[in-house]
């Protein structure tokens, strides 16, 4: 990172087992405010799992754990003076599957999260679900059909409901899983125009398989390997002059 952008999340040796198996080793990582950074590597790298060390859902599954830090605004995430739930409300997730909640409407799955804390800013629940479905591009799509199920949307919309229900509780980080690889290229544009426009606001983490996609949407791009950090840089220095040759190798797709 340059000397004038600020870091959002600061990770310094990080490593995360499930169980006795080491899944990420030693990672030192600074992640910039308001842009989109881009996680890359082969499947069973440890991108998934380093992101959701980032909002503590790591520690969710049984036999996990996570040593290292891992600073939000120079605030440990992993302090004992941290309410997870809390923590996952300034740090949101969207997920690789469209996940509403299916027996929920489309204006309920927006405030969903805002009603799990018990949040006082339901008095503005109106504005609320229209603000967060105007950020996700869905407004128009859903206004007249708000008590309609958000299971009954196409699969694109059920993301972009997805998303807005992660920003209506107004996180500062937006961690998005591989959000793209269940949707068609419609739907798929859709979503990357749609980050262009949210890191204006948000610091966006986004895990990729596609390195075109990557190569789109984020400012700065991260390549695991096998656990491991192996290059983080610009991403068009690091799609046109990569320093190591295994991010060479993988990005000209001699591996992957």
């Amino acid at each position: 990172m340059s000397s004038n952008e600020a870091a959002k999340i600061s990770v310094r040796n990080l490593n995360a087992w499930f169980g006795e198996k080491l899944v990420i080793r030693d990672i030192d990582i600074e992640i910039p405010e308001k842009q989109a950074t881009a996680i890359i590597g082969p499947s069973g790298c440890g991108k998934s799992t380093f992101i959701r060390c980032c909002n503590r859902m790591h520690e969710l599954v049984p036999g996990a754990r996570v040593q290292g830090s891992i600073q939000l605004d120079e605030e440990s995430i992993y302090d004992r003076s941290i309410d997870p739930v809390l923590l996952r409300r300034r740090i949101g997730m969207v997920f690789q599957k469209p996940n509403p909640f299916p027996s929920m409407s489309i204006r309920d799955n927006v405030l969903s999260g805002l009603k799990l804390t018990k949040s006082g800013r339901l008095k503005e629940a109106d504005s609320i679900v229209e603000n967060a479905l105007q950020q996700a591009a869905l407004w128009d799509e859903v206004k007249d059909r708000l008590n309609d199920p958000g299971i009954g949307l196409s699969g694109g919309q059920q993301q972009r409901l997805c998303i807005a229900r992660a920003l209506a509780v107004e996180p500062e980080v937006l961690l998005m899983d591989e959000p793209c690889s269940a949707l068609d290229p419609v739907a798929t544009a859709r979503i990357e125009d749609l980050i262009h426009g949210l890191k204006d606001d948000y610091t966006i983490v986004i895990v990729t398989h596609n390195m075109q996609q990557a190569a789109r949407v984020s400012d700065r791009t991260a390549f695991f390997l096998m656990g491991e950090l192996v290059e983080y840089r610009g991403t068009k220095r690091m799609f046109t002059t990569p320093k190591d040759k295994r991010t060479e190798d993988y990005i000209t797709g001699k591996f992957g």
